[in-house]
């Protein structure tokens, strides 16, 4: 579907391995230890953008140490979901929990604006815009729910085990799950390209 100003709409792309590579290195050398931190959690959690911004401190750390494992209730389902915490977003949070002080009651990542909120759906969109302007894509072909999805994909792309992508999605059916990563049109395009006629 496409908008008045003629830009695409619907389901965001996922971001490529290079590009996660390539947003990283970028936010190091800016020393963007916020981002950076952001970035590395919103790829491993792999949670939809509410669920991600209500995080608090505790939620993913006990004593000042990030735990390698989380259960986290999701909003809009709630249902329990895991994921794992790699020691890479392990280390760039607790860099930016030192550096920013954050108490275990805040949230993880805090409104700029507003005192005791969570940083809000729109400044994060514009975050995850602004990352894609910088590899030179249109970015109105990402958004915050890049983010939920490129792990996923590159999970699927490496294993082609869908069953744990909806486990680790917090997908209560298959059918969602195969929908969302438009597997079926991926593999039959997939299948048509290796056939010459």
């Amino acid at each position: 579907m496409w908008t008045k100003k003629g830009h695409l709409t619907g389901q965001k792309k996922p971001f490529k391995l290079e590009d996660i590579w390539r947003i990283r290195t970028r936010l190091e050398i800016e020393g963007n230890i916020m981002e950076l931190a952001l970035l590395n959690l919103a790829i491993d959690c792999k949670l939809r953008s509410c669920d991600l911004l209500r995080m608090k401190v505790r939620d993913i750390s006990s004593g000042g140490v990030i735990q390698n494992r989380i259960l986290y209730q999701q909003s809009k389902t709630e249902r329990e979901v895991q994921f794992e915490i790699t020691s890479r977003t392990a280390q760039s949070l607790t860099q930016y929990l030192m550096q920013s002080g954050l108490s275990s009651s805040s949230y993880i990542f805090p409104s700029p604006r507003k005192n005791g909120r969570p940083m809000s759906y729109s400044c994060y969109a514009t975050i995850i815009r602004r990352w894609a302007s910088q590899l030179g894509y249109d970015y109105y072909l990402y958004g915050t729910h890049s983010m939920r999805r490129t792990k996923a994909t590159l999970i699927y792309a490496r294993t082609k085990n869908i069953r744990a992508v909806q486990l680790l999605l917090g997908h209560a059916k298959l059918d969602n799950t195969i929908r969302y990563l438009g597997v079926e049109m991926e593999d039959a395009l997939n299948i048509s390209e290796d056939i010459e006629l």
